[in-house]
């Protein structure tokens, strides 16, 4: 089994800054891609941002030059800076991982709260 454990949420003002990170272990032979998602109250959970095993990053547009993505080894790390009250949600982390006795799968985080105040 694999597990992903975040941490890094809290709460900021408005401007404020945070980084989020997410460690995958467990029955692990690669990780083909790692993201980030968040799900504000009453609403759906929508993309953040994502990282392949090659480096290639996407994001979505309403955060696109204040959130970086970036990956060392099994973790996964979310740079969040100019927060606004709109990035206020629970913040999950995703996989795409090749077991080293099963085909890939997709794993998901507990979530990690991140509130941002005006």
């Amino acid at each position: 089994q694999v597990q992903l454990v975040e941490s890094g949420g809290g709460l900021v003002q408005a401007g404020g800054s945070l980084r989020l990170s997410c460690a995958a272990s467990g029955s692990i032979f690669s990780i083909k891609a790692m993201g980030w998602h968040r799900q504000a109250l009453g609403k759906q959970r929508e993309s953040v941002a994502g990282i392949k095993s090659g480096g290639l990053t996407n994001y979505a547009d309403s955060v696109k030059g204040r959130f970086t993505i970036s990956r060392e080894k099994n973790t996964v790390y979310l740079q969040m800076n100019s927060l606004k009250p709109e990035d206020t949600g629970v913040y999950y982390c995703n996989a795409d991982v090749v077991g080293r006795y099963s085909d890939s799968a997709d794993y998901w985080g507990q979530g990690t709260q991140v509130t941002v105040s005006s």
